[in-house]
């Protein structure tokens, strides 16, 4: 019994200085703002769907909303994305036997105007382009949903790091 209090004595200071806490992943440099607007990303070039439009805008929208403590509005926001989409082009991403390519690539490229009311020294206009190769023997409109979540995600990350996350 001795040695079991003593053991717990022994621990119980050890104990007393370990704290739980948890690490949150919203943030980024807000520079002070508390609300931000996206408005719709027109597709400026024929391949790309209004489809797709919509669902990049909305993945930003959404991304924004989790990974940052900002509020979304319609007007006079402290924080404005807005842009197009100007290129969707399917390319050979590597040629295989007989110069036949083994792989293609969808190359999405969005253009963005940042503008920070807070702070307008940050805010920029910038380009963003991002790919994801697909088996050339796989038919794009099987495989472009999966392509559209995957260069959505490398683009929204980069559009959020160059503005909010300031990277």
């Amino acid at each position: 019994m001795k040695k079991t209090i003593t053991y717990i004595l022994f621990l119980l200071p050890l104990l007393s200085g370990c704290k739980f806490y948890s690490v949150s992943m919203r943030g980024g440099d807000t520079s002070g703002s508390s609300t931000y607007s996206v408005e719709y990303f027109k597709p400026k070039t024929a391949q790309a769907s209004q489809v797709y439009a919509q669902r990049f805008t909305d993945g930003l929208k959404d991304f924004i909303a989790s990974a940052s403590p900002l509020d979304i509005t319609d007007s006079q926001a402290d924080l404005q994305y807005s842009g197009s989409i100007t290129g969707y082009t399917i390319s050979p991403a590597s040629v295989g036997q007989g110069e036949v390519a083994a792989l293609n690539k969808l190359t999405i490229t969005v253009k963005l105007k940042y503008v920070n009311n807070k702070e307008p020294d940050k805010s920029f206009d910038k380009s963003f382009s991002k790919f994801a190769n697909y088996n050339s023997n796989s038919d794009i409109f099987a495989v472009e949903e999966q392509l559209w979540e995957d260069i959505n995600e490398q683009l929204i990350t980069a559009i959020y790091n160059a503005s909010i996350g300031n990277w």
